[in-house]
């Protein structure tokens, strides 16, 4: 656990210093929002009360038209329209005009009025089979572009004749939908825009016009260029920084009456995008505003960032120095260790270097022994007793040295055998693989080999005759399960029982396989000799070849 603190400690600081740089940044967009909300809010009313001020116009044409009741002729309309410089005052209208109501099939005296009240023939169009006929009678500003406008009837086309249909049911304004003005009297220039109707009331009707309400004469009506309406209402200063999208009903566009120049800013996408309903004079509008280029976020989007980045690095920071810490530690731990088993080691080479001294006196003693027993004469015994101990020098001398390069482990095997045995080894004797050794394994199978030799020399039938004794070696499983396995067998005809009491030799022998091998050791005394079974992890010492 000790050792993933550092991780730990960066993780944990790391999350924190995210979460704290994640509420920041939502921090920043709901401020963002809330702020845009407020100027999308400001820009709605500046709409909103452009749109109220231009029906106001019409209400006061309303008042004027029902107190002189419905009898205005061109000439004072003319001048009332004229007073109210609406080129200055109403910029986005394109004008108010007056529609007679006559059934269908009373044309003719519709003309009539308009020739006796302007002096020049006017005739109602276009052809329809509608019931009603709602042509223009009067209308300002009359400039020559606008001529043609006088004996439109609106009843023929469906947008206006919705709205008018509305109007006629009660008093209250109603907007159409949709249009291009001038475009169905046959205008040089056509405007997107909408129309706003209300109904005029007479307290008596000469000509017996009746629509829903006896006294209906015709329908006041407001004009209006879209696009020059709401440009004057968002041009007030100070400049708001949206882009702003206006439909009639629903976000379509062929509903679009009025779109900004300005173009949004791409990099927020709708994250901002503000949307809005509204009813103007009973017809429902969507407004849909995006902030420009111009707008300015209240707080900066790199202090999340920064946030973020500080808290990396102060979790990193804290890591380092916990690592460090821990490597302090280790390092101390380690020194603590290495003393500790420097002194084992030499409690235990000391007590090595005793036990083999006796060992290597034991064995001399038995070389001795056999050679005696074996020879002839004084003579022959001095020179194979003394090749003999020769021999157990070099075998010695190559160990050494085997222990600091890789050595092959038949070798060594033939290496210890050969100082306890002599060199002289049966063929047979040895069989296994090739195997490999580093310096530790090298070691410690030395010693091992060197007991085992020693106990076979000493208590085996090996001591009689070296053909007793057969090593062979092999590797099984695969992968991280794969082991080296090393089976010592000691034929014999003596009875052998387990020791009463275990030695420096056998402890040695299981320390070396257990604690430096990290393997395990298996004895069984049978009436026929002695097996041992060594099984360690293969020795990392490079590539092993199988041989016979």
């Amino acid at each position: 656990m000790k050792k993933f603190f550092p991780i730990l400690a960066f993780i944990a600081v790391a999350l924190i210093s995210l979460t704290m740089a994640g509420f920041a940044y939502f921090a920043t967009q709901e401020a963002a929002r809330i702020k845009f909300e407020a100027t999308a809010d400001d820009a709605l009313n500046r709409i909103e009360s452009r749109i109220d001020l231009h029906l106001s116009l019409l209400r006061s044409t309303q008042a004027l038209f029902d107190a002189r009741n419905g009898e205005i002729s061109r000439s004072e309309f003319k001048a009332f329209f004229s007073a109210l410089d609406a080129d200055t005052n109403f910029a986005g209208l394109r004008g108010i005009g007056y529609l007679r109501l006559a059934k269908a099939g009373d044309e003719a005296a519709v003309e009539r009025d308009m020739l006796r009240d302007r002096g020049v023939p006017h005739a109602v169009y276009p052809d329809t089979s509608q019931s009603w006929r709602t042509p223009v009678v009067l209308f300002e500003p009359l400039d020559p572009s606008n001529e043609s406008t006088i004996g439109y009837d609106m009843f023929t086309e469906p947008v206006r004749r919705e709205a008018i249909e509305k109007a006629m049911a009660d008093d209250a304004q109603h907007a159409s939908g949709l249009v291009q003005l001038g475009q169905d009297t046959g205008a040089a220039q056509t405007f997107t825009g909408f129309l706003v109707f209300v109904r005029l009331n007479v307290e008596t009707a000469p000509d017996g016009i009746n629509a829903s309400r006896s006294s209906t004469s015709g329908f006041l009506y407001a004009a209006f260029r879209a696009r020059d309406l709401f440009q004057t209402a968002l041009s007030r200063t100070p400049l708001l920084p949206v882009n702003t999208e206006v439909y009639d009903g629903k976000v379509d566009a062929d509903n679009l009456l009025f779109q900004s120049e300005t173009p949004p800013v791409a990099s927020f996408g709708d994250r901002l995008l503000v949307t809005r309903k509204i009813i103007v004079s009973g017809r429902p509008w969507t407004v849909l505003f995006r902030p420009t280029s111009a707008f300015s976020q209240p707080s900066s989007r790199a202090i999340p960032v920064m946030l973020g980045l500080f808290g990396l690095l102060l979790a990193g920071a804290i890591a380092l120095v916990a690592r460090y810490q821990e490597r302090a530690y280790d390092a101390k731990s380690l020194l603590h260790e290495t003393t500790e088993k420097s002194l084992l080691e030499k409690d235990l080479m000391l007590q090595e270097m005793k036990h083999r001294i006796k060992n290597s006196i034991t064995r001399v003693l038995a070389i001795a022994r056999q050679t005696a027993a074996h020879a002839t004469d004084v003579k022959e015994f001095s020179s194979s007793f003394s090749a003999r101990l020769q021999a157990m020098a070099a075998s010695q001398d190559m160990l050494t040295r085997s222990r600091w390069q890789k050595a092959d482990l038949g070798d060594l095997l033939r290496i210890e055998l050969g100082q306890v045995f002599g060199k002289e080894l049966p063929d047979g004797i040895l069989s296994g693989p090739q195997v490999l050794l580093d310096e530790t394994t090298t070691q410690a199978l030395g010693l091992t080999f060197h007991e085992l030799a020693t106990n076979a020399l000493k208590y085996g039938e090996a001591g009689n005759s070296v053909g007793a004794l057969k090593v062979d070696w092999s590797f099984e499983g695969r992968g991280s399960g794969r082991m080296l396995v090393l089976n010592w067998r000691e034929a014999g005809q003596k009875q052998l029982e387990a020791p009463a009491k275990t030695g420096f030799g056998t402890k040695l022998i299981d320390l070396n396989v257990t604690r430096e091998l990290h393997g395990t050791i298996t004895r069984d005394f049978r009436a026929d000799g002695l097996t041992v079974e060594i099984r360690i992890p293969p020795p990392d010492a490079g590539k092993q070849t199988e041989t016979g």
